[in-house]
């Protein structure tokens, strides 16, 4: 059964922290410091999540998916991309990501499937996003939702650890 897609509210952030650090834990394990990873705080996390939605960033979407039950199990966040601190005309998607126990059953895909939609109604002629150069996976799915990689690649530095990402991009209908 497809989840249902939704905005993300205040009372979401405890759900979307434990598939944030839950992802981060299992998409990331051997491609990050695993230290890093262990010092993941899903209490941190969802308190970063209040704060960043209390601010309300025009613009910026996030958008949770809910099992039948009602359960969050995947998160998404997209809006203006960024060249340094200069948000430009296209869209780009922040993070994506999935409890680990859903990999693989629709729920990314209908996460994608929304924030493109979101994006092409907004206007935006681009969605672009970065990949850690290392994922696999990742770049796997993006490549099957249409995304290529377009050669630009910037070090992401995560305690200390330069880890190299990649640049996808796809084009939008308007």
């Amino acid at each position: 059964m497809s989840p249902r897609i939704r905005e993300m509210t205040l009372a979401d952030c405890e759900g979307v922290a434990e598939v944030r650090v839950g992802g981060w834990r299992s998409a990331y394990r051997g491609l990050v410091p695993q230290s890093y990873l262990d010092g993941l705080s899903v209490e941190e996390d969802a308190e970063r999540r209040r704060e960043y939605l209390a601010q309300g960033d025009p613009g910026v979407v996030n958008l949770v998916a809910e099992d039948p039950g009602g359960e969050i199990v995947g998160w998404a966040c997209h809006g203006p991309y960024r060249e340094g601190e200069v948000r430009t005309g296209d869209a780009e998607l922040y993070a994506i990501y999935v409890h680990p126990d859903q990999v693989g059953r629709g729920v990314g895909r209908a996460l994608l499937t929304a924030s493109v939609a979101r994006c092409s109604a907004a206007g935006h002629g681009r969605l672009l996003l970065w990949v850690l150069k290392e994922n696999d996976r990742a770049r796997r799915f993006y490549a099957r939702a249409g995304f290529r990689a377009d050669g630009a690649e910037e070090p992401f530095e995560v305690d200390g650890v330069a880890v190299p990402e990649v640049r996808y991009t796809r084009p939008l209908a308007r």
